[in-house]
């Protein structure tokens, strides 16, 4: 038996693709996993998804689908955590390849449907942002969320929304999806985190890492991005609601704007007028501004007072947590720089590692 998981951002997303898998399914049948290859800028400094010509060694699936082995390499500069979540993972990991627009991804989906014949197929968003209409003035990224949705719906065969954390992405609150979720799932456990722990050492998503850490009882208040956005993590926060597909379309403007779209430039261009812009054009900005900036000398002589500094204005806050990834952008470092900065926190207070978030306590 086949079963079929399409990350809706890529991203977090597919490594919670891998817990799901794992809690609802379970047994030694593993799911393959359409992806996006679109990672930060700390990962990847090329701005918008990869392609299939992006890498090396991967291998082909079906006609039109790419499958991304541990053996696959992202071709410098560009950086890809596919190859690597490959190498350390079960799953059959394949490429969703947005440059022909949502045309091109459903025509993926039905070559996967085609070939694998999967006993399901599930459509995953970790936080909710696929269910913006594209005006909220909090929403950050909905193009690659809305491609995906775009595509599934066009796809002749039964395909279930699942939205796991809402809120959790900060692009969303979840008061405000609390009335278009449908039906409870799954609350995610400790237990569920298990099979994805070594990834979530390593993997910079922060929406994911938010998930695991609260099916594994963690509760405050996170601090995440570049935006320094307030995250609350709640008994909601570990929770997979299922969602009505016809409805979320309904309600998406720019997923129902960019069916047709055949390249990624008309989806941007779509993305532009819908939602006032595109998070591809953010990155390109954000690219030129990093390649000017000189990343910090990184050392616990000068870290640490840094990091006391951050953390006595994040308290002040009400802030009870923060991501390995918001502390490499708060300390100007740059992305080759974050896992020395985790080793060195966690080596220097390993009390404060609250997997895989960084804890601040209330008092000093």
């Amino acid at each position: 038996m086949t079963r079929l998981i399409v990350a809706a951002g890529g991203g977090g997303d597919a490594v919670a693709a891998a817990m799901l898998d794992a809690a609802l399914y379970g047994g030694d049948d593993q799911a393959v996993i359409l992806t996006y290859a679109w990672d930060r800028l700390l990962i990847d400094p090329l701005p918008g998804p990869r392609g299939a010509d992006n890498f090396t060694g991967l291998e082909p699936l079906t006609p039109a689908v790419w499958k991304v082995p541990a053996e696959a390499r992202p071709i410098a500069p560009a950086g890809s955590t596919l190859p690597r979540l490959a190498a350390e993972l079960p799953h059959t990991f394949a490429l969703i390849d947005a440059r022909h627009g949502a045309e091109g991804v459903t025509r993926q989906i039905e070559d996967l449907v085609t070939h694998l014949k999967p006993t399901s197929i599930d459509l995953l968003d970790v936080g909710g942002d696929v269910l913006a209409r594209g005006d909220e003035p909090t929403l950050k990224s909905p193009l690659a969320d809305s491609v995906t949705l775009a595509a599934c719906c066009q796809v002749n065969a039964p395909i279930r929304l699942l939205v796991a954390g809402p809120g959790l992405d900060g692009e969303l609150p979840h008061e405000d999806l609390r009335s278009m979720l449908g039906p409870l799932v799954h609350t995610f456990t400790a237990k569920d985190v298990e099979p994805v722990s070594p990834v979530l050492e390593w993997h910079p998503s922060e929406a994911t890492g938010m998930l695991a850490a609260t099916a594994r009882g963690v509760r405050g208040t996170c601090e995440v991005r570049d935006a320094g956005l307030p995250i609350p993590l709640t008994d909601e926060s570990p929770t997979v609601h299922e969602v009505d597909l016809d409805e979320a379309v309904s309600r998406n403007e720019l997923a129902r704007a960019i069916m047709s779209t055949t390249t990624l430039d008309q989806v941007e261009a779509l993305s532009r007028e819908v939602c006032g812009f595109s998070e591809v054009d953010y990155e390109r900005n954000k690219a030129l501004w990093l390649k000017e900036q000189r990343p910090a000398r990184l050392d616990a002589e000068s870290a640490l007072p840094q990091l006391a500094q951050f953390e006595a204005d994040a308290r002040s806050r009400g802030i009870t947590h923060t991501t390995f990834r918001h502390l490499t952008e708060v300390l100007n470092l740059n992305g080759s720089q974050r896992d020395d900065l985790r080793r060195l926190l966690i080596n220097s207070q390993p009390e404060r590692y609250t997997a895989p978030l960084w804890h601040i306590p209330a008092t000093t």
